[in-house]
């Protein structure tokens, strides 16, 4: 199964991110804002996927992913953006920083694990 950091400043979605990506027999490992996923990431080593949300303290999701793409080990780890955002504006800033996909608040567990497989089994 796989690794996956959760990125959110929310403690409650947090708890459902890790609900889900539990139940469906990954590893998840959660930071509460940008910062901390950095700190995260260079203390849990290899993660096969990230999950981040945009709109949080410290480092927001854009300077998390354009922080995180600089790392060698994680120049082609997929990274999903989780987000309550949907512009198209937001969307094409989080692909140019390197996301590989989107979610948008509230998700739903299917939407999430198949978008999970998606960007996981190239």
């Amino acid at each position: 199964m796989l690794k996956i950091l959760t990125i959110d400043d929310s403690r409650v979605m947090r708890q459902m991110l890790h609900a889900t990506l539990s139940g469906a027999g990954h590893t998840a490992i959660q930071a509460s804002d940008g910062q901390e996923g950095l700190e995260t990431l260079s203390d849990a080593g290899h993660v096969d996927l990230i999950i981040t949300d945009i709109n949080m303290p410290r480092l927001d999701g854009f300077g998390f992913i354009e922080k995180a793409r600089e790392l060698p080990a994680h120049r082609a780890t997929p990274i999903l953006v989780l987000s309550t955002e949907s512009s198209d504006e937001k969307k094409a800033r989080a692909r140019t920083a390197g996301a590989s996909g989107w979610i948008v608040k509230p998700f739903n567990s299917d939407t999430l694990l198949r978008a999970v497989r998606r960007v996981t089994t190239g």
